[in-house]
């Protein structure tokens, strides 16, 4: 059997935000364990796969904080126009639309984007280099854990008879977190009856750096700005939403009628589309835990919260999640106080419940209110569009919240 580890911090779950709270620890000199059920993926994937992440300003830094960014091997594209439209499939959209130009978020703001589109391979690739490569940092995957908490510390033991003793917990594990069930926390769920499906197309015009947020009766569609490749030198990702059996018959189309429909919603500004990599569906919900802590254990990412992608806001959550607790055990690291003690766990608590729960009722009413074709909910919608485009300080303050700053 081999001698027990210790550690300040064990994380189960390597996926993009426990990943990245992993990386920012090592990386400070925080011994640190990472968990993961499955191997990590391989390094290199040959081709894009049609996968993709929002990255909001503000989770930038956080990646740049984990020594990320500078390590990701593909450019991310740069979301500088958001424009946001509301319109019925098949007749005229409405005249009416909110665009939001970087320039006019503020100068105290040091990003030059809202956001960069940044391919999913290029992350996971940048992550597990950096797991490689620390030497601060004990990563077992695949591996089987179970997790005992105590007063003062936690044992984790691996299937493989590997003892691991940590000061804290973080569960990172997803929705589904065994870790949080185990705690006894309760969670609120909402489901949308609406699947999302995801992807990405090369099309025939420039973007220009320009994100569009069509709002459709079953749901929103976006077309979210990549940069190019060398072939497809105008790329962007998707995100279609539509009601789950709608959603079904397009999944089952083959790529020509597939494409054509995708077309239909994202209209003719970037000439014709064809889709690069595979498609993904996801069924849409929305998931919130009652509380983000209990004794030596933090919940983080999509174990603590889920919402509404109609904002692209889920992952950059995960990673205010990881840049707040990342913060508050260096700085008790660095005073000698106790990385997994009730102190710590309760400040995480409050900088992050309030932010997510915000995210949550946000993204449930915009969902609630958009998709729908109410003649009178349009009117009403449609005539908030148009005055919050010509009402500089609040668009300012839309724009300051999309970028997580």
């Amino acid at each position: 059997m081999s001698e027990q580890i210790e550690v300040d911090v064990a994380i189960l779950g390597a996926g993009p935000v426990g990943g990245t709270l992993a990386c920012l620890l090592a990386r400070a000199g925080i011994a640190t364990a990472v968990i993961d059920r499955a191997a990590l993926p391989p390094m290199e994937h040959p081709d894009f796969d049609g996968r993709a992440y929002a990255i909001a300003a503000g989770s930038r830094r956080v990646l740049e904080e984990a020594g990320l960014w500078a390590e990701l091997p593909y450019v991310p594209g740069a979301i500088t126009d958001i424009r946001v439209s509301d319109g019925r499939l098949g007749r005229a959209a409405s005249r009416l639309f909110l665009h939001f130009d970087r320039r006019e978020a503020g100068d105290d703001i040091e990003a030059e984007a809202f956001g960069w589109m940044l391919e999913a391979r290029a992350l996971r690739m940048a992550v597990n280099a950096a797991l490689d490569a620390s030497p601060d940092l004990h990563v077992f995957a695949p591996a089987e854990a179970k997790v005992v908490r105590h007063a003062d510390h936690a044992i984790v033991t691996l299937q493989s008879g590997q003892v691991i003793r940590a000061r804290l917990v973080v569960a990172a594990e997803g929705r589904n977190s065994p870790l949080r069930e185990q705690a006894g926390i309760r969670t609120t769920r909402i489901a949308y009856g609406q699947t999302g499906i995801v992807g990405a197309i090369a099309h025939e015009l420039p973007h220009n750096g320009c994100a569009l947020e069509h709002f459709l009766p079953a749901g929103p569609f976006a077309q979210l700005p990549m940069a190019g490749t060398a072939g497809a030198p105008n790329l962007s990702a998707f995100v279609w939403t539509e009601r789950d059996a709608t959603a079904q018959r397009l999944m089952a189309l083959d790529e020509a009628s597939f494409a054509r429909e995708l077309q239909r919603r994202l209209g003719t500004h970037l000439g014709q589309v064809r889709v690069m990599g595979r498609r993904w569906s996801y069924s849409l919900s929305a998931l919130h835990a009652e509380r983000y802590t209990a004794e030596r254990l933090a919940l983080v990412g999509d174990a603590a919260h889920g919402v509404h992608p109609i904002a692209g806001q889920g992952l950059n959550l995960g990673f205010r999640d990881a840049g707040a607790l990342g913060r508050l055990i260096l700085a008790a690291h660095a005073a000698g106080e106790d990385v997994g003690g009730a102190a710590l766990l309760r400040a995480y608590q409050a900088q992050r419940r309030p932010d997510s729960l915000a995210m949550l009722a946000a993204t449930d009413a915009l969902d609630r209110l958009f998709s729908t074709d109410n003649r009178a909910v349009r009117l009403v919608r449609d005539l908030g569009i148009a005055a919050v485009h010509r009402m500089p300080r609040l668009k300012r303050a839309f724009m300051r919240a999309a970028m997580g700053v």
